[in-house]
């Protein structure tokens, strides 16, 4: 009786008016199946979910994902076979992600069952499905040729090329799509002697296609077919097509090449790229429709890599220029996120010339993602043209940033100055970033009081302990009597923090009595950080500075108003007395 119970469950379950408790059946069918072994699972379990197929999306959807991994609960690969009818018919219902989920399981069953069953089960599946009279069947047929064709006889793959060569070109445009999205697919499966004599024709065919959203997706097949054919081949072949696809009248087709370009240069070659794909790729930066342009734009140091400064120069920076300019705020924060990148490839002179106006004319620019994008690539610049001219040319545009009216501007700043701060040299940084580190840790936003407190971390990690000493630690401790007690809390959090870098005779003539002193403070949330603070330093002093100074502190605090301040000190306590 209790054997019975879990398929009594599923069934009483599955039977239920309530959607959810039937989906919530299906969810656990892997542990129902499990319970039931693999004997009951195959004569029980599986025909009992194939007579109930007939139900809401979301429950045949979970179905669907359930039976992808079932292969191990129905008694291995052998008996995989069982499955696909069930599948077979979830792969033809009317929901898209149903028949989706119901393909992708069944290329995950298919790749595990035997070459024997492929032949006499799963292609067989495929032509049903390829020859179904509604067009859903068709459309899920188109996803599982590529697990089928390796594993068929060649007279199977005969039929299956002649099968996919039909659904290329059927009548419905759903179908269609369907075959152009995984023609590419299909094409790294089959032998390359048939790709280019009877798969690239239904390519140029699909290209041809009056349906937008057809030659969208054939386009995405473009690299797969660059793979598989050989280098002389897809020169030929395959590079009409794509530069027909880069002029094609519908913007969605135009900006899917924009977005593969670089993947079919490094395919076509260097010749190739050099003489037809730069033309194509300078068009796409400069056509009418602003998402080409952002699609185009984010390739430019991508496709730059691959060509000399030489053709660089004259083909593409005159682009940039016109990009940094751009109408749309998302051009030009495209073109920021990766224009620095170029100085690499340009070199000091070059970079120096063309791209630093670029930079600077971006960092201006009004919207803040473009500035951001621009900040959080300076090293690749820095690397080429050195500190000095960086300093000169971009540190004025640098420090006006760190003013700006968008927090996260202001935060980016603050987090790169640390890497700035390496570059110039200590004399130099103190000099023209020194106030302004001082400067964010009394700004306005907490994320960016918190940065500057681990950026002056970093940075006397960076000058040592005698530099911080004389240069960070004044101006630091200065800030103990800010009128705020937020901006009072940052600086115990950054004392905190350079106590580690500082030496000892700072850390407890200089520190410890600001920590100490601000135990007085008239605000909770002050006085249970100084609790935490002396809980992190107590570690770095002698013991007998603790016991003299930082143990009376905290047990004054132990007896404070506050329940907080007060768990907080007993917590240091503890801690303090721990490790005695």
């Amino acid at each position: 009786m209790d054997a019975l119970l879990p398929i009594a469950i599923l069934i009483d379950e599955l039977k239920a008016e309530e959607p959810l408790r039937r989906l919530n059946s299906i969810s656990r069918l892997g542990t129902i199946a499990l319970a039931l072994g693999e004997d009951r699972t195959r004569t029980e379990l599986v025909p009992f979910l194939s007579e109930n197929v007939d139900d809401e999306d979301e429950v045949l959807l979970a179905e669907a994902e359930q039976l992808g991994s079932f292969v191990p609960y129905v008694g291995g690969p052998s008996h995989a076979y069982l499955l696909l009818p069930l599948l077979e018919n979830l792969s033809t219902v009317e929901e898209t992600v149903v028949r989706d989920k119901a393909v992708e399981s069944l290329c995950a069953v298919g790749s595990q069952l035997p070459d024997s069953t492929i032949n006499d089960a799963f292609a067989p599946l495929a032509k049903r499905l390829a020859g179904g009279e509604w067009f859903t069947s068709r459309v899920s047929a188109t996803g599982l040729f590529a697990t089928a064709y390796p594993r068929c006889t060649q007279s199977l793959k005969t039929e299956l090329r002649a099968l996919y060569s039909q659904l290329c070109r059927d009548e419905t445009p759903m179908v269609r799509r369907a075959a152009a999205q995984r023609l590419g697919a299909f094409a790294k499966s089959v032998e390359k002697e048939f790709v280019g004599r009877e798969l690239m024709p239904l390519f140029t065919d699909l290209m041809q296609d009056d349906q937008d959203s057809v030659r969208l997706l054939a386009v995405e097949s473009c690299i797969a077919f660059a793979q598989s054919l050989s280098r002389e081949d897809a020169v030929s072949q395959l590079l009409p097509v794509v530069l027909k696809f880069s002029q094609d009248k519908s913007w969605r087709v135009r900006y899917n090449v924009a977005t593969q370009l670089v993947e079919l240069c490094e395919a076509l070659g260097p010749d190739v790229t050099r003489s037809e794909l730069t033309p194509a790729f300078v068009r796409l930066l400069r056509d009418n429709e602003a998402e080409v342009r952002v699609a185009a734009a984010g390739k430019v140091s991508a496709v730059s890599k691959l060509l000399s400064p030489a053709q660089v120069i004259p083909a593409i920076l005159p682009c940039v220029g016109e990009l940094a300019m751009d109408s749309s705020q998302f051009v030009r924060a495209a073109l920021a996120g990766v224009v620095m990148e170029l100085a690499p490839v340009l070199g000091k002179a070059s970079t120096i010339e063309h791209l630093v106006p670029v930079f600077l004319q971006l960092l201006k620019d009004a919207f803040p993602d473009v500035r951001l994008n621009v900040i959080s690539k300076l090293d690749q610049v820095n690397q080429v043209i050195g500190i000095e001219l960086l300093a000169q040319s971009l540190l004025p545009a640098i420090k006006e940033l760190a003013e700006d009216k968008h927090w996260r501007v202001r935060l980016a700043i603050v987090e790169h100055i640390p890497l700035l701060a390496v570059q110039l040299g200590p004399e130099f940084f103190q000099d023209k970033l020194g106030a302004q580190c001082m400067k964010s840790l009394e700004d306005p936003v907490a994320s960016i009081r918190d940065a500057a407190a681990h950026t002056l971390q970093k940075i006397a990690k960076e000058f040592g302990g005698a530099w911080t000493k004389e240069h960070l630690m004044p101006a630091v401790l200065r800030m103990i009597n800010n009128g705020h007690y937020l901006y009072r809390m940052t600086v115990l959090l950054c004392i905190s923090l350079l106590a580690t870098v500082v030496p000892g005779d700072v850390l407890i003539n200089s520190m410890l009595p600001v920590i100490v002193g601000a135990s007085k403070d008239k605000v909770p949330n002050v006085k249970f950080n100084v609790a935490k603070m002396l809980q992190r330093i107590a570690p770095l002093l002698d013991r007998p500075i603790v016991d003299r100074t930082i143990r009376p502190c905290l047990s004054e605090l132990c007896d404070d108003g506050d329940m907080d301040v007060r768990f907080y000190a007993r917590a240091a306590l503890g801690t303090i007395d721990a490790s005695a």
